[in-house]
């Protein structure tokens, strides 16, 4: 049933807005943790303009490299069903709606931020998918951990503000005085509000956790330890030259006139009595240590390889890459399941829309992700064909699993098969005559 206009209204002043403004400033922290705006290190009164330019760039954005390192993983390419062996019709809005490329930006909202939403939509070729970052689009649950979709979701866009419930998609918007006020709605008719949350880890509470606030303490850390070490550099990185016990100028004035520059190849003299020296600089070697301590302490608590964070890969074999990379390929495996689940649920909720029903009713859906590993081709190659040898696997089914081979690769390849049946049986004849030394 659709909303009474004064109750959407009601709706998004006392329950919507407040609470996404409310969420809104805490996502905004976050954001400029992400995209290297960082809050500032407090400087004392004192702090001149030199003091302020080493502050600036003192600052790296580690999270940032945290979230891509991540990110950069997690490339879904396929999705597979136990109730049906073409999917053609499921997948097509995927790729309908470019989401082959748009994924990554859901991805990547969803781990900095700890979540992100999904919109689907009907539209005039079909299902309509839009990802959508939290700071524009806050959902409300009956119970955040166990419901598939919000009662209601409010979207801000383009001047506008949208109120969105199983029913339909209210316009509001805000007068010259500032009052919201209804403009007009649309009916949808999906049958529930259309966003599909995805979660980087979330809890029996509902919370959910990103790759950034938990981290946040460790990375001013990190900035403050450089900035450390960028004030001694450009302050106490010289050795200073003393002479003692010489008679100073009558006035300031005089002494600026005295002072000298000193070159290599000059000598210093003085009266009897004349002592000189030098003060040594402050060394560095503790505050690189320090750094790399708390580059180390990033690595471990966020399962980042720490070759990623210092781009240090000096005499590392091919196992210890492997076992660098062991922590990070877990973290990304948990994240593909939680992500995973929620396209099949935006795969479901497009079919549903376009009037499949069995597609929409088909909860053995499973995502298939790329295979992003740091295997080369031959290892890839023997591996599977000990699959198809050792335990019986049609080749067929492991066409897809070659690194850097797509869907549209093996449908090729598939469709050759089915068109020359007896390729096979010609090329194992070819090969049989080369090996017998014969023109078969």
């Amino acid at each position: 049933m659709v909303m009474r206009h004064n109750a959407v209204v009601e709706l998004a002043n006392d329950l919507l807005i407040p609470g996404h403004t409310g969420e809104r400033q805490n996502l905004d922290v976050i954001d400029k943790w992400w995209r290297w705006n960082p809050e500032e290190i407090i400087l004392p009164q004192y702090a001149d303009r030199e003091h302020k330019a080493l502050r600036e760039v003192s600052e790296t954005p580690w999270l940032s490299l945290v979230v891509t390192t991540l990110a950069q993983q997690l490339v879904a390419e396929l999705v597979r069903s136990s109730q049906t062996d073409d999917v053609s019709a499921m997948w097509a809005p995927w790729q309908r709606n470019r989401m082959p490329s748009r994924q990554r930006a859901i991805h990547r909202a969803a781990l900095g931020y700890g979540y992100a939403y999904a919109t689907v939509l009907p539209g005039d070729r079909g299902a309509v998918i839009r990802g959508k970052s939290p700071r524009e689009l806050y959902a409300v649950y009956a119970d955040p951990v166990v419901d598939e979709y919000p009662m209601y979701f409010l979207e801000k866009s383009g001047g506008f503000t949208y109120v969105v419930d199983e029913e339909a998609r209210y316009t509001l918007r805000h007068d010259r005085q500032g009052k919201l006020e209804y403009v007009t709605h649309e009916i949808h008719g999906v049958g529930v509000a259309p966003a599909i949350r995805y979660s980087n880890q979330i809890d029996l509470e509902g919370r959910t956790p990103g790759e950034v606030e938990p981290f946040i303490g460790t990375a001013k850390r990190i900035n403050k330890t450089d900035y450390d070490r960028m004030l001694v550099q450009h302050f106490n990185s010289w050795k200073i030259r003393t002479a003692t016990n010489m008679q100073r100028p009558a006035d300031d004035a005089e002494a600026e006139r005295l002072k000298l520059m000193l070159r290599q190849s000059d000598i210093l003299t003085g009266e009897e009595g004349v002592e000189f020296g030098t003060l040594d600089e402050t060394p560095l070697d503790g505050f690189i240590k320090a750094h790399d301590s708390d580059v180390e302490s990033l690595a471990a608590v966020t399962q980042t390889p720490a070759h990623a964070l210092t781009g240090n890969m000096i005499n590392l074999s091919a196992d210890a890459i492997t076992e660098a990379r062991a922590m990070l390929d877990l973290k990304a495996g948990e994240r593909k399941l939680g992500f995973g689940d929620s396209h099949c649920q935006v795969l479901r909720l497009a079919s549903h829309i376009e009037g499949r029903v069995a597609d929409s009713e088909d909860f053995t859906l499973v995502m298939q992700w790329a295979d992003l590993g740091s295997r080369s081709m031959a290892q890839a190659a023997d591996a599977l064909g000990k699959m198809a040898t050792m335990l019986g696997i049609p080749v067929e089914m492991l066409w897809d699993r070659i690194p850097g081979v797509t869907s549209e690769d093996v449908k090729v390849w598939q469709k050759f098969k089915r068109e020359n049946p007896s390729a096979d049986e010609l090329l194992a004849a070819g090969m049989f005559a080369q090996a017998n030394g014969t023109d078969g």
